[in-house]
Order: C-alpha cells, then sequence, then structure tokens
C-alpha cells in the first residue's frame, strides 16, 4: 500500500504537470498567429520538431517498438485522421479567431459521445446528452457570427479538425491498446510531403523557425505532460483541469495579440463552457488524447 505522504505527493505533481500541459497547449494558436511563414510552414516546422521531441521520449522509455511497430491498423488510422486534423487546425488559426477555435474545440468531447453512440452502441447518459446539444449550440452561435467574413472559413476547418478529433477519441476508446507517441509521429510524416508540395517551408526566416521549433517541442512536451499527470489524478479532475486551455487560450491572445472576441463568440462560448463545466460534474467524463492533437 502507497503511503499517504507518497499519494499526496504524486498527486500534487500531476496537478502540475496537468496545468503546465493546458498552458502549453493554450499557447499554440499565438505561436501560429505570431509568425509570417505560411500555414503549410508552420506544419512543416512544427512537425518536424514535435516528431523528434516525441521519438526521444519514446526511446528515453524504451518504448520505440511497442510505440512504432505495435501501433497496429488503429494506430495508422489515428496517424492519418490526426495528420488530417492538424491541417486543418493550423489555417483555422491563421483564418479566425484563437477563441473561436479553442470554443469549438471544447465541443470533440461531446461530438465524440455522439459518434461513439451511434459507431460503437456506447451509451449516452442525459447529461452527457445535454452538455451536447448545449455545446452544438454555442458553436452554431459562434460560427453565425462568422457569417459574412472570412472568420468562417477558419470557423469551418475549426469545426473539421474538432469532428477529426473526435473520431481519433473514438478510435482510443474502440481500441485502448492503441499507442498514442507513435501515431503522434506518424500524423507528422504523412503531412512533409503535402508541405513541401503545397508550402515553401525552406523559405521561412530561420528566426520563426527557432519560433516553430519551440512550438513543437512544446507540443511534444505538453503531451508527454499530460500524459504523466493522468496517472497522478482522478480521470475526472484531469477532465476538469484540461479544460482549463479553453479560456486560456483567448485570454493568451488577448494579452500578447491584442485579439479580442466578438459578441457572439462571447456568447457561444459561455454556452460551450457551460455545458463542457456540466458535463464534467459527471462522474466519468471522456477526454482526448491530446498526442495527436
Amino acid at each position: 500500500m502507497i503511503p499517504a505522504p507518497k499519494r499526496r505527493s504524486d498527486y500534487a505533481v500531476g496537478v502540475i504537470l496537468l496545468i503546465a500541459s493546458a498552458i502549453a497547449f493554450s499557447s499554440t494558436g499565438v505561436f501560429t498567429k505570431g509568425v509570417e511563414a505560411t500555414a503549410w510552414a508552420v506544419i512543416f516546422w512544427r512537425g518536424v520538431f514535435a516528431a523528434v521531441a516525441t521519438t526521444a521520449y519514446a526511446a528515453s522509455r524504451g518504448a520505440l517498438r511497442k510505440e512504432f511497430l505495435g501501433m497496429g491498423w488503429s494506430g495508422l488510422a489515428v496517424g492519418a485522421f490526426g495528420a488530417a486534423g492538424t491541417a486543418a487546425l493550423i489555417p483555422a488559426f491563421k483564418m479566425t479567431d484563437i477563441a473561436n477555435v479553442a470554443l469549438i474545440y471544447a465541443s470533440a468531447p461531446f461530438l465524440a459521445a455522439l459518434l461513439a453512440w451511434l459507431t460503437i452502441g456506447e451509451r449516452i447518459s442525459k447529461r452527457t446528452a445535454l452538455g451536447a446539444t448545449g455545446a452544438l449550440t454555442g458553436v452554431a452561435t459562434i460560427v453565425v457570427g462568422s457569417i459574412g467574413s472570412v472568420n468562417l472559413t477558419g470557423d469551418g476547418l475549426a469545426i473539421v479538425m474538432t469532428l477529426v478529433m473526435a473520431t481519433i477519441m473514438v478510435i482510443y476508446r474502440a481500441r485502448p491498446e492503441t499507442p498514442s507517441a507513435g501515431p503522434s509521429v506518424l500524423q507528422s510524416l504523412f503531412l512533409f510531403p503535402l508541405a513541401l508540395v503545397f508550402g515553401d517551408p525552406f523559405e521561412t526566416a530561420p528566426v520563426e523557425i527557432t519560433i516553430l521549433a519551440a512550438l513543437g517541442i512544446m507540443h511534444a512536451l505538453a503531451s508527454v505532460t499530460l500524459a504523466e499527470g493522468a496517472k497522478r489524478v482522478p480521470s475526472g479532475q484531469t477532465a476538469l483541469i484540461g479544460a482549463l486551455e479553453t479560456p486560456l487560450a483567448p485570454t493568451v491572445a488577448f494579452l500578447v495579440l491584442t485579439e479580442i472576441p466578438t459578441m457572439p463568440t462571447l456568447i457561444g462560448g459561455a454556452v460551450v463552457l457551460t455545458a463542457v463545466l456540466i458535463s464534467l460534474s459527471e462522474k466519468s467524463t471522456p477526454t482526448i488524447d491530446r498526442c495527436s492533437k
């Protein structure tokens, strides 16, 4: 039996790791919009450094064989869907407000619950169904507020990314043995050729490559801290702390880029966050594997 002081210490470390993960993930939009590099250049350099850092982490744990050779068809599917999600996520940040992307993405667990019900017959509780209805209403409010502006395209890409990530979540629920690091690296490998065809990443300024290297390494570290923190903290609290990313992303965008959300975004965001908080009060709440985000 683990002594109480040791359990408390592990729990405290877990909370710190989860908070660090949420902060790191919330900075993605600021890094993306803070450089002049095109979306494909961001995808390329972010992927290079994230893949290297993630592979190094897997190697340090002696898990290369398990992560890469043992991923199976479900891991390949996660890698392919993850590539599609990243290809939508980065341009979304370039084309719409960071708050819009963050708040639309907050609906992913509810979409995953609906998708799991349709595909693998997983039961949906009344509270989850209510949360899903509220979240989708909030997303609709955000999107309607973008009609007539360039933000609408970005919002559409954010919805695509959210649907993709919901699909990944269902794959992990159906095949929980699927590793996370291997598919995360695989998604970058899938995107490299496309980035070279549709973009010109080697024309990126050296200072911006340095910034994007930091983005890639932070993404890898955020994934690791999430995984390690989740081992030490109950799943419901893990989901609640992870939800900090949603309000943090617009806050960081305001502080760094002076990006002010529109009124429809604020209203829709309030609806989405309310739905998330209601759902998180349940004993069991679906969470998503961020290594493939």
